[in-house]
């Protein structure tokens, strides 16, 4: 039997090739095969909020990585495994005598959990891990916080101090040239089958959820999954995922000297819809089919030529001050993990007394995803605001926008929040981002709990005063009502 190393490459939030310091890790190794496989995990099919426009951009990625795999192994691919990895994981270790597992850090709470006992299984087996290197943002967000002095980043101020004691962003890795080829597939045990309740994406669903007939799919080649075996309803946005379209984007903003030099958050117009005013990369850096790394040195090179250094924009309305603040937050749910995204035991977040408040589990402390109607027309708003059916065209045309494309513009979500927390309803937060996790496309736990926290005045910037006026405030960006007839057509003959 040879004696070189026989790897897992276990992919999750790092769907590309190219700059993936924890795949350079695995073929460092030079392994005598190499399984690149993701484990389709139940957690995110039934517990985590999801539409059709996330998923439909999630199996984007994951499509496009695979044939990028093939085309550099014509035996190789993306292997989905329907199984939750903490119970298929052990069983492949011994199956395909796997002798190293090797993945990217996440300090997502959840998946510091999973991977804990992943890495538990793996010592029992026999099998080393490699979960060292991080590539989902700038900075590893563990090391930021030992910089902040083991505190959370409650600041963008906090975040460049504590990267000035960390050093320079690495510079990003070019995607491998050549791919070992992957070992016998075969496999001799029974697949686990995952309990469907509860099923936080039901009301997504329009047909039946079988995702999980077997485990190698239902042509036994591993592909990945389809929304239709999904059960979903068809995905209505425009924006599509993979690693390919993400540096074609990339290539194309970064082609645009002046945009990429003079961008500034708060002047892009939240009503441009064709093309938008920002970058609409964020929910490949969610996935990752674009590295961070890779955008941050593309426009650093930019904004540095001589010809453009006197007309940058700069930190924290530049594009760069947009990765650090998602490095921000990032960093502070590391550092107070599950109680991050909510008010209950969350010791960095104000209390208010929101109508429709969370439902809490006494057994954990953490939120249910259920609430108390405490005011029924407080619920009657919510639903309307949800649905953009409040009356404000403004806010209907946003939420509406969201629903249909999984994005709205930074300032649009300003605008949203606003109206639903202290600006109009007075409804808690955690409903609000809750919607905003079923819809988004570009949806971080982390980004999304602390903006909303930012908007609602309990976190972060907590003495933020600007209310954004759901009449005064779209006057300035779309006073013709181009924008609010695009998506509220029923006011299409109404005069501006």
């Amino acid at each position: 039997m040879s004696s070189k190393p026989r790897v897992i490459y276990w992919f999750r939030t790092d769907l590309r090739l190219h700059d993936s310091p924890a795949l350079r890790a695995a073929l460092d190794l030079k392994p005598e095969c190499l399984y690149p496989i993701w484990c389709w995990d139940p957690h995110y099919v039934y517990r985590a909020r999801v539409g059709p426009n996330r998923w439909q951009f999630l199996l984007d990625c994951q499509s496009d990585l695979s044939s990028s795999i093939t085309k550099l192994n014509d035996k190789s691919k993306l292997f989905v495994i329907r199984e939750a990895p903490q119970t298929v994981l052990p069983k492949l270790f011994k199956a395909w005598m796997i002798t190293h597992l090797v993945f990217e850090r996440d300090t997502d709470p959840y998946a510091r959990e999973r991977d804990a006992k992943v890495i538990q299984s793996a010592k029992e087996a026999g099998v080393e891990v490699v979960a060292t290197r991080h590539g989902r943002t700038l900075y590893d967000p563990d090391e930021l916080v030992k910089a902040n002095g083991g505190k959370p980043t409650m600041s963008i101020t906090q975040v460049q101090h504590a990267a000035e004691k960390l050093g320079d962003v690495p510079k990003p890795l070019p995607a491998p040239e050549s791919l070992p080829d992957p070992g016998d597939l075969s496999f001799d045990f029974d697949q686990t089958q995952p309990s469907p309740e509860p099923d936080f994406n039901s009301i997504q669903r329009s047909g039946k959820e079988t995702s999980y007939t077997s485990l190698s799919g239902p042509n036994h080649d591993f592909a990945v999954p389809t929304m239709s075996e999904l059960g979903l309803k068809p995905a209505t946005t425009p924006h599509r995922g993979g690693e390919t379209r993400a540096l074609a984007s990339l290539d194309a903003i970064i082609a645009n000297e002046h945009y990429t030099t003079t961008f500034s958050k708060p002047s892009t117009a939240p009503t441009a819809f064709s093309p938008q005013a920002t970058t609409l990369l964020s929910p490949h850096h969610h996935f990752g089919s674009l590295s961070v790394r890779l955008f941050y040195h593309r426009v650093l090179t930019t904004i540095q030529k001589p010809a453009n250094a006197k007309k940058a924009s700069t930190i924290p309305t530049n594009l760069i001050g947009q990765l650090l603040f998602r490095d921000m937050y990032f960093a502070a749910q590391a550092a107070i993990g599950y109680p991050f995204a909510q008010t209950y035991n969350n010791s960095h977040v104000r209390f208010i007394p929101w109508h429709l408040p969370s439902k809490i589990d006494p057994t954990t402390n953490l939120i249910t995803g259920d609430h108390i109607i405490d005011s029924p027309q407080a619920e009657e708003w919510f639903q309307r605001w949800k649905f953009g059916r409040t009356g404000f065209p403004w806010i209907d045309a946003l939420m509406r926008q969201l629903r249909q494309e999984g994005w709205i513009h930074h300032l649009g979500r300003h605008a949203v929040a606003c109206f639903l927390t202290r600006g109009g309803c007075y409804v808690d937060w955690e409903r609000g981002a809750e919607v905003f996790e079923e819809w988004l496309i570009d949806h971080e736990t982390s980004c999304n709990s602390g903006n909303w926290q930012w908007l609602s005045c309990t976190a972060f910037f907590a003495q933020f005063y600007r209310c954004y006026s759901p009449v005064a405030f779209p006057k300035k960006w779309d006073d013709e009502g181009t924008f609010v007839r695009r998506f509220v057509p029923e006011l299409e003959r109404y005069a501006k």
